[in-house]
């Protein structure tokens, strides 16, 4: 995806469980820019599983990255999680009489869990419809069959994301999906649109997993199950704060009894590893003949200590961290390349919300 022109151009908007992310990209002749980029963190229960509980501090702190970072454009592309948005693969037949956006209305009622009328729908036919999946072309009839990637969130969902980007000024122009996100930030930033790759985005209070097949997304999972159920084995355990219990999870805190906290890390290392790999199976069942080459991870929690490690070894793939500002070029005297590596794990959402642009579905 190539940034358009100054005015299509959008600010990407992560609102996370734990912090807000904001990046402003720009496009010129020595490739993208990195203009800008800024991470406040959320006080404990302003947003939950992707949900916003507490909308004032969410807008104060909105106002105050934007302000800080001095941005003027007001034109942002957000994102729900998957937690806060059903996201699925589903085949339907071509029918005489019905558009597609009908056909989809009478479909999509099968695959949602809730109340079809109280969701927002989306749909995109993906590209390779017509053909067998990794074969050649296939018959008539199969022709009439689509591939199409639904989306379904709650309206109330989105209607308070919007709400809360209008009330910090801001014109929410794009409303994406983490998984779809990470995707557009990994693609830039490793500069590969084939090949078959997992990306999991494991956060504070969700684990996202998006397995990719030449740019096709064929497999996408969530699970409540992310760092926030160590910090706050560790918040019990040790009698801290959050705070405290972020800085003990990440080992930026030396402790005496190491004993208890490698055992609280390790089951959680475990549970995780465990998510990904019944992830990786069930899209190995679905697609026979899937090569899965390499998992890419990201997020506030991925790199609790002995996790990717741990992920290497249990599932036998190369495991990496996403660098999202690999491919974008920054002045080194307005942004600190140190403090770029440390965030880079948490901003791969932001970073693909802002390579959006406006008329973008």
């Amino acid at each position: 995806m190539m940034l358009g022109g100054a005015r299509n151009q959008l600010v990407g908007v992560d609102i996370g469980s734990q912090a807000i992310k904001v990046v402003e990209l720009a496009g010129t002749r020595r490739g993208r820019v990195l203009r800008s980029i800024g991470l406040a963190v959320l006080p404990d229960g302003a947003v939950e599983e992707g949900v916003i509980r507490q909308s004032s501090p969410v807008v104060e702190l909105l106002r105050d990255l934007f302000a800080k970072l001095k941005i003027r454009n007001r034109n942002v592309a957000a994102s729900l999680s998957g937690c806060s948005a059903m996201v699925k693969r589903i085949t339907v037949r071509r029918s005489e009489g019905l558009s597609l956006e009908e056909l989809i209305d009478e479909e999509a009622e099968q695959y949602i869990p809730f109340d079809v009328h109280q969701v927002n729908l989306d749909f995109d036919v993906l590209e390779g419809s017509g053909r067998a999946f990794g074969a050649g072309w296939i018959g008539a009839a199969e022709a009439e069959l689509l591939d199409v990637m639904l989306v379904a969130a709650k309206k109330r969902i989105v209607e308070d994301r919007i709400q809360v980007l209008e009330q910090a000024g801001l014109n929410p122009m794009v409303l994406d999906v983490d998984a779809f996100a990470m995707q557009n930030a990994f693609e830039i930033s490793s500069g590969r649109k084939n090949g078959c790759y997992a990306l999991v985005n494991l956060g504070a209070q969700e684990l996202c997993i998006n397995i990719v097949e030449d740019g096709i997304p064929i497999f996408s999972s969530d699970s409540p199950s992310a760092g926030s159920e160590i910090t706050k084995e560790v918040m019990r355990h040790y009698g801290v704060d959050s705070r405290e219990g972020e800085r003990i999870k990440l080992g930026r805190c030396l402790l005496r009894d190491n004993e208890k906290l490698d055992g609280i890390m390790q089951g959680a290392v475990e549970n995780w590893t465990g998510e990904i790999i019944r992830a990786l199976d069930f899209a190995g069942k679905a697609h026979p003949g899937l090569a899965i080459e390499g998992v890419y991870v990201c997020g506030g929690s991925c790199r609790v200590p002995g996790f990717q490690p741990f992920l290497e070894k249990k599932t036998g793939l190369k495991v990496a961290e996403i660098d999202p500002f690999r491919s974008l070029v920054f002045d080194k005297k307005r942004i600190d390349p140190v403090y770029l590596s440390s965030v880079g794990r948490q901003a791969v959402v932001a970073v693909g919300l802002a390579l959006r642009e406006i008329g973008d579905k």
